[in-house]
């Protein structure tokens, strides 16, 4: 748990701070990026975990596996899902194609296409993203201490 919630205060930092002050798509970004890392630390450990638990019989080596199984661990969550789902288009962010809108204004957004899909990342949807990553952390934090 320590790694995933360094992670997410290195995140709340950029998200409550750096963003405050930088409003560019660059800081938006490294968010998406640092969120990315965190999401993928609790995916390792929540498998392996599952793993000794014998709630899974191994853990895969293929990133899109392993989220596959996550998704059967957690079936019954849709916040879990749905930031499993988040994840996936967190991995592809480097290669999706951007579009900066607003920098250095109030209004900031970083437009990502995904999956056909116009997705406007603002202000308002970090919020969001942010408020569904409590709760997915919750339940990674129940998962792996409840079932000890």
């Amino acid at each position: 748990m320590e790694d995933i919630i360094q992670e997410k205060i290195s995140a709340d930092h950029l998200l409550y701070v750096s963003l405050k002050y930088t409003k560019t798509c660059d800081v938006i970004k490294n968010l998406l990026l640092r969120w990315r890392r965190m999401i993928e630390t609790s995916v390792d450990k929540i498998l392996w975990h599952a793993k000794t638990k014998k709630k899974i019989s191994s853990v895969p080596e293929n990133p899109v596996k392993k989220i596959e199984e996550i998704k059967k661990l957690f079936k019954k969550d849709t916040n879990f899902i749905q930031v499993i789902e988040f994840y996936e288009m967190l991995r592809k962010i480097e290669e999706l194609r951007t579009e900066r809108i607003g920098e250095f204004r109030k209004n900031v957004t970083l437009k990502i296409l995904f999956k056909g899909e116009e997705i406007n990342v603002n202000l308002e949807k970090l919020k969001e993203y942010a408020d569904r990553l409590e709760k997915f952390i919750s339940s990674t934090k129940q998962f792996l201490l409840l079932s000890r």
